[in-house]
């Protein structure tokens, strides 16, 4: 399959006018990839494995990668992990990374590499963007192709994998956290929708129709949707759960995340960082989201020492945008997360961490 690209002559990746704005992690991966090639049968045998292959797009379109995974058959671990792709040379370096952040996770785990955890994993320094904002939906590629690959793995749909209907495919911006940002911050332009969600911040093809890749719905049309079913002179709307009929709360959150169903905890506790955490990250072009919640009890020994100890949930979270490789976000910000959730249900001890 060929990366390279003609250039004024020359035998080049990417275009001069861009080359100045790659990270030099990304420029080595597009000249000399370390994962590109193919796993066999025999090989992933050989070695205690099973072989899972998937693929996303289409060579007449110019951009394909094809993922091979060879997985253990006891662990469930990726062991080793090859890629072979016919496109630009970020496709080649988003590509080669993503599959070797998969070596050594199960197909769940590296389930939750997303094209922004690519490009993280490829700035030279955490403040400096490692591919331009134009090419960014390339490396978008790296995450559709992980996802088949984990639905092959499980022998599952792809689409039972999408719980959400993602509008901003660079950033993976879902259309919910689009329509919660508006409500909540009284938002009124694109440009502020990006300042508060980064959804169109790369490519801008999810801004309006006319751009680099045609979307389903696009943020001109949400916003328009959104103002329209808003009265003239109404304020904000209120955050998720606001009880408009207790003078004294204003949210109906139970003092215990016992208290919710299940299946409800996560989307609750989002919807607590939607309202506290999320405009303070977003106004230095950060985000954060919630990957799982876990419930650990404890040990016989610390019960019989300590009758008062207590359950501790432990909530998992996965930083995007400017968030991603800052200094502050295992300390500062991880402690201003944790006590927002912890002052929302003050009869649970919690602690959060950031995903692996």
């Amino acid at each position: 399959m060929r990366g390279r690209e003609r250039e004024g002559g020359g035998d080049a990746l990417v275009g001069g006018s861009l080359w100045s704005q790659y990270s030099d992690k990304v420029l080595r991966r597009m000249e000399a990839p370390a994962h590109r090639g193919a796993i066999t049968e025999d090989h992933a045998t050989a070695i205690g494995c099973h072989l899972v292959v998937a693929s996303y797009g289409a060579e007449a379109c110019g951009d394909k990668v094809v993922l091979y995974w060879a997985v253990d058959n006891k662990t469930n671990v990726i062991k080793d992990a090859k890629f072979q792709t016919f496109g630009c040379g970020t496709a080649i370096a988003s590509s080669d990374a993503a599959a070797e952040l998969c070596v050594g996770k199960t197909p769940e785990e590296a389930l939750k590499i997303t094209n922004l955890t690519v490009e993280n994993y490829l700035r030279d320094s955490p403040d400096k963007p490692a591919i331009p904002p134009q090419k960014m939906h390339c490396s978008v590629m790296a995450h559709d192709v992980i996802k088949r690959a984990v639905a092959s793995a499980n022998g599952a749909s792809v689409n039972s994998l999408e719980d959400e209907d993602i509008v901003c495919e660079c950033a993976r911006v879902s259309l919910n956290s689009i329509k919660d940002a508006i409500r909540l911050n009284n938002l009124k332009t694109v440009e502020e929708i990006t300042q508060f969600t980064k959804a169109g911040g790369y490519c801008k093809s999810c801004i309006a129709p006319g751009g680099h890749d045609k979307r389903k719905i696009y943020l001109v049309d949400i916003l328009k949707s959104m103002r329209e079913e808003e009265p003239d002179s109404t304020p904000p709307l209120q955050p998720p759960h606001h009880d408009s009929s207790s003078a004294m709360h204003s949210t109906t959150f139970p003092p215990s995340l016992m208290q919710i169903p299940s299946n409800q905890r996560e989307a609750t506790l989002s919807s607590v960082l939607t309202e506290k955490v999320l405009p303070t990250l977003a106004a230095d072009g950060g985000s954060v989201g919630i990957t799982g919640v876990e419930l650990v009890q404890p040990a016989a020994d610390e019960t019989t020492t300590n009758p008062e100890s207590k359950p501790m949930w432990k909530v998992f979270v996965q930083y995007t945008g400017a968030c991603c490789g800052c200094p502050s976000a295992t300390t500062n910000t991880l402690m201003f997360i944790e006590k927002a959730l912890q002052d929302n249900f003050p009869h649970d001890h919690i602690i959060v961490q950031t995903s692996s």
